[in-house]
């Protein structure tokens, strides 16, 4: 009897999932499709049923980070009906929290796959590219009319995944918190809200 559609559903993301949370830890070149079929409880032959490639599995991990900005920096589900420029504070904390530097397998791809991304094809580009979109967009609203909003916002989003990539590539831990604290207030301070951090990042 065939499986029904949402059992389909619900094993494609389990698949998704398993294969974020391998891709963050150890590269996109470096995980097999048996492996992310394993973890997922999963045997090899069921990934077809879903995608083709694994670049194309890749591209979908990539383009799931959509749902990383949707818990705050105390780990609870930010509201989006409140004000632009709270979520756009909330968003900055989340991505260059401690607790965001710690958590390497759950790391939005946009912080954890750069590197691989570049070297991907096409459809992973793209994916990576909408989500960075969507979260400068996000930035961008929490700028109303400012004449320089957009240039605001790509600014801010650069501060974010740029200071936590930078904060892990080094060995030293001191450092790493300086630059993750430096990009944190530079990018507050270029969103018009000071230096300060949302109390709650630095749980």
């Amino acid at each position: 009897m065939p499986y029904s559609p949402e059992h389909k559903a619900e094993t494609r993301v389990r698949i998704v999932a398993s294969a974020r949370k391998l891709f963050n830890r150890r590269g996109f070149s470096e995980v097999s499709i048996d492996e992310v079929m394993s973890a997922a409880g999963l045997t090899r032959g069921g990934f077809y049923n879903h995608f083709a490639t694994k670049d194309e599995l890749y591209a979908e991990a990539i383009s799931r980070t959509l749902q990383c900005e949707k818990t705050g920096p105390d780990g609870k589900t930010l509201d989006f009906t409140m004000p632009p420029a709270y979520i756009a504070q909330q968003i900055i904390a989340v991505y260059l929290s401690e607790r965001h530097f710690l958590d390497i397998e759950d790391s939005c791809a946009l912080v954890a796959l750069p590197s691989d991304t570049a070297r991907g094809g096409a459809a992973v580009k793209q994916a990576y590219r909408q989500v960075l979109e969507t979260m400068i967009s996000l930035f961008q609203a929490s700028q109303g009319d400012h004449p320089l909003a957009r240039r605001r916002a790509v600014a801010i989003a650069t501060l974010c995944v740029g200071g936590m990539v930078l904060a892990r590539a080094v060995d030293d831990t001191r450092l790493g918190d300086e630059i993750r604290e430096v990009a944190m207030g530079e990018a507050l301070e270029t969103g018009g809200w000071g230096v300060k951090a949302p109390a709650a990042a630095a749980e």
